[in-house]
C-alpha cells in the first residue's frame, strides 16, 4: 500500500514548502528502475512515521520543479 501522493510544479509550493509537517520529495520517473527499487522503502518510512509526509513528482510531467532543484540524473 502506498503512503505517498503525487504533487506537482503547481502545487509544490503549498504540498511541500508550505507543509507542516516533515516532507520526502521522490523526483521520479516511470522509466527509472531505481526509482521503482526504492519507492516500497520510502512507502515504509512514510507508513512507520506519521510525522513524516512522502510525495512523488513525476519530472517528466513535472520539468520546472525538477529543474529548480538540480534533479539531472534519473537512470532507466
Amino acid at each position: 500500500m502506498s503512503h505517498s501522493r503525487d504533487v506537482t510544479d503547481a502545487s509544490f509550493q503549498a504540498d511541500v514548502l508550505d507543509a507542516e509537517k516533515t516532507v520526502i520529495v521522490d523526483f521520479w520517473a516511470p522509466w527509472c528502475g531505481p526509482c521503482k527499487a526504492v519507492s516500497p522503502v520510502l512507502d515504509q518510512i512514510a507508513a512507520e512515521n506519521p510525522g513524516i509526509e512522502l510525495v512523488k513528482i513525476d519530472v517528466d510531467d513535472n520539468p520546472e520543479i525538477a529543474m529548480k532543484y538540480k534533479i539531472t540524473s534519473i537512470r532507466p
